[in-house]
């Protein structure tokens, strides 16, 4: 039996788990920043590997000997948002790590919990006067401190940095976590009273975002594996397992796991193919597990729908890219930029958004619509998608004002993309037993392209909302492209006509143009 499994849970551990040295790529210019005593931000999405990197590198320091190296996750500290009681937690968290990582004791031995602006300050200040070497600390989790209590933590850190060269404290900084230096202090921007003239953000000289895995980084992983059990991966999975994941640690570790230990239920004579991987990743998207809800609970964040809700329309983004709106979209890992234009992090995440929003559509339609069963779409292995607009034409007009009205209360408020969330759901009901959606989605594209995969066959599928005149023709030319892309020579336009002042009887129709069929709904 291997001795080492794909990790999807916590930190890895080299004896434990396959991985990748986490220092590969970043680990000489984080001992520069260290060495010139530089504070600076570690940031990146959710499982991507920043607490893995923040032990190897807090290890690989103290074994130098030059340094020592304290981690400390400040994970505990959220939800408390008085000062007051965060603070000298805090302090206490600093003691308790120090104590359980063999580090000299002594830390705040003195400590007057009731200076509650300067216990902080005052702790490291005595601790690092009594140290015979300089002190690097890396706070994870250091963005989930509340409003009140980041701001006394950093003029504390602050007040420290710059008078050290008088006065012992603390060599090196490093707060870690999902968001930028920027999104701190967008949190607290306004503030200008509590904030005041000397900024406690002015101390850090750098941010840096850790690196998805690269396609060799993940042959690299997969080969761990292989050597071990000689279960191979062959090539076609991991170029798809790649596109998919786009190097996303976590996803690249549970597919891999998904396949080993689901699919395969550790067989390792069977080698592990693109079709496996196919199986694995819808799987997981259907479990819906932890990391898929976490991340897609921010869609019901205002400034996160006020990037998404366009992404999905293709529709032009209404704020600037340098917002902080934006930028914190991204940095959370929703997005991403690629060659010019902004899309989701990876085809896995655009599947999981679309899904997550139109969850309550599926199940809707499928427990109480009856007259709208699977089964009337599929002939002989193959859809019949005329039948099937037709079909959502009908239903569109019966339901349209109860979903688009669910949409603005109840489903995170998106209620513009309501036609292409309900029309994708409705969709998604003929397909699940079988096939896939292909999204193809992008900011400013003017349309959102889909191109459905089931039993062999391709139907690709352009959904536009109606602007003007020049509507339909610019969808039909750029529909005829996509499906030459596809290799197909059949398409279908979908066209959503949202002025209430006209009938049913004008919005819905079906016009042939050529080898399209343009849908009006």
């Amino acid at each position: 039996m291997p001795q080492k499994f794909f990790n999807i849970a916590g930190p890895c551990h080299p004896s434990e788990h396959y991985m990748l040295d986490p220092l590969r790529s970043i680990g000489e210019e984080l001992m520069d920043l260290i060495d010139s005593k530089q504070y600076f931000v570690i940031h990146a999405s959710r499982q991507s590997g920043k607490t893995t990197l923040l032990w190897e590198l807090t290890d690989k320091i103290n074994a130098e000997g030059k340094y020592y190296a304290l981690y400390c996750s400040l994970e505990c500290l959220q939800g408390i948002t008085a000062a007051e009681r965060s603070i000298p937690s805090i302090v206490r968290k600093i003691n308790s790590e120090l104590e359980n990582q063999n580090l000299p004791s002594g830390f705040a031995k003195d400590a007057n919990f009731e200076n509650i602006d300067g216990v902080l300050h005052q702790s490291f200040v005595s601790y690092c006067r009594s140290l015979d070497k300089p002190l690097v600390i890396f706070f994870d989790e250091a963005d989930c401190l509340s409003n009140g209590t980041l701001i006394s933590f950093l003029r504390q850190l602050r007040n420290g940095f710059v008078s050290r060269a008088r006065i012992p404290f603390v060599s090196s900084i490093a707060l870690v976590g999902m968001r930028n230096i920027r999104d701190y202090k967008a949190r607290i921007r306004g503030d200008s009273e509590t904030l005041g003239s000397s900024s406690p953000f002015n101390i850090v000289t750098e941010s840096l975002s850790l690196k998805n895995f690269t396609k060799e980084d993940v042959i690299k992983l997969y080969a761990q594996h292989t050597q071990e059990t000689r279960q191979v991966f062959e090539p076609q999975a991991m170029d798809y397992i790649y596109e998919q994941t786009q190097g996303h640690p976590w996803l690249v570790n549970a597919v891999a796991r998904e396949c080993v230990e689901k699919i395969c239920k550790k067989d390792y004579a069977i080698p592990i193919t693109s079709e496996m991987a196919k199986t694995a990743i819808n799987n997981m998207i259907l479990a819906r597990g932890t990391h898929f809800d976490s991340l897609m609970e921010r869609l019901k964040e205002q400034r996160v729908r006020s990037v998404i809700q366009p992404l999905i329309m293709g529709e032009e983004l209404s704020i600037d890219k340098l917002s902080d709106d934006y930028l914190y979209t991204r940095d959370l890992g929703l997005i991403r930029d690629s060659t010019g234009k902004t899309e989701p992090a990876n085809p896995i995440y655009a599947e999981v958004i679309v899904r997550a929003l139109n969850w309550s559509v599926q199940e809707a339609i499928k427990d109480g619509y009856e007259n709208y069963a699977v089964p009337r779409y599929m002939k002989n292995d193959k859809i019949d998608m005329d039948y099937l607009i037709k079909d959502f034409q009908g239903f569109w007009r019966e339901n349209s004002e109860i979903w688009v009205e669910r949409y603005k209360k109840n489903f995170y408020q998106y209620d513009e993309a309501a036609p292409h969330l309900v029309f994708q759901a409705f969709l998604q009901r003929v397909i699940n037993g079988g096939g896939i959606i292909v999204r193809e989605m992008a900011l400013g594209r003017k349309r959102a392209d889909l191109c459905v995969v089931y039993g062999g066959q391709k139907y690709p599928i352009e959904i536009k909302i109606l602007k003007n005149a020049q509507t339909i023709p610019e969808g039909l030319v750029q529909l005829s492209a996509y499906m030459e892309s596809c290799g197909v020579e059949r398409g279908w336009l979908v066209v959503f006509d949202r002025n209430t002042g006209k009938s049913w009887e004008e919005k819905l129709y079906v016009r042939e143009c050529d080898k399209i069929t343009v849908f009006g709904c």
